[in-house]
């Protein structure tokens, strides 16, 4: 092989490498492009494994000289082209957000009755803090309502877990 078709190989894989390093990332199985987000069971099966990943969050928000305590519990939703779909329509984002609750219950997803819920998990927060376990490698949705003493704010917040690693965050 000559140089020049080697550093032409070489640097096409770089390129390439750089790319995927980029791309979102999906339960382990993965998923492409999806010509339709609905509902589709299959691309959440990844999510029901256990795992040796965990999630280790606590929530400190704070808007306008005030500090927002947990009001309900912390839901854990996997990331599959549904989900992705659906929050980037409530929250307006797919990474992180925070939104007043009537806002989200004003807004409406395709398929809003589709039954992805036996897919989420959830934990208590106590103290500002919640915990998540035995969880595969994937991307995941965290959720939680938050509050003031007035009207409730929701935050979300896009978390990748890996194998034998727990992921710190806050909210």
């Amino acid at each position: 092989m000559s140089m020049r078709l080697f550093s032409i190989l070489a640097a096409t894989a770089a390129f390439a490498s750089t790319l995927a390093a980029c791309a979102p990332v999906p339960g382990p199985g993965g998923y492409g492009p999806s010509p339709s987000a609905a509902f589709n069971a299959t691309e959440f099966g990844w999510s029901v494994r256990t795992g040796t990943a965990g999630i280790d969050g606590r929530v400190a928000y704070g808007r306008d000289g005030q500090n927002f305590a947990c009001t309900g519990s912390v839901a854990l939703t996997p990331d599959t082209p549904y989900t992705r779909a659906r929050f980037q329509t409530l929250y307006g984002s797919t990474d992180q957000a925070a939104v007043p609750e009537a806002v989200i219950r004003a807004r409406t997803v395709p398929d809003p009755n589709a039954d992805y819920r036996s897919y989420v998990r959830s934990t208590t927060c106590e103290n500002g803090r919640f915990r998540f376990d035995g969880l595969p490698h994937g991307g995941w949705f965290l959720i939680t309502p938050v509050s003031a003493g007035g009207d409730r704010i929701v935050l979300m917040r896009h978390v990748v877990t890996r194998a034998g690693a727990t992921a710190n965050v806050t909210l």
